[in-house]
C-alpha cells in the first residue's frame, strides 16, 4: 500500500475515480497503482506529483510528507 499516495488523494478531496480520470486510466488501474501492485509509467507519476504538489519519490516510496 502506498499510504502517502492515498493520503494525498484524500487530503485533496478526490476519489480514486477522479484521479484515474485525471491520469486517463481506469479506476482499477489507479487502484492497483495506489495499492502498490503497479509501478506505472513515469509520466503518470509526473502527473500525480503535479496534481498533489508532492514529490513522486514521497508518493511512491512512502517517505514522510
Amino acid at each position: 500500500m502506498r499510504k502517502n499516495l492515498k493520503e494525498a488523494r484524500q487530503k485533496a478531496g478526490m476519489t480514486q475515480k477522479q484521479v484515474a480520470e485525471y491520469l486517463g486510466v481506469t479506476t482499477r488501474t489507479y487502484q492497483r497503482i495506489e495499492s502498490g501492485e503497479f509501478t506505472e509509467k513515469v509520466s503518470n507519476w509526473d502527473a500525480l506529483e503535479d496534481l498533489f504538489n508532492i514529490p513522486q519519490r514521497v508518493l511512491r516510496f512512502d517517505e514522510r510528507i
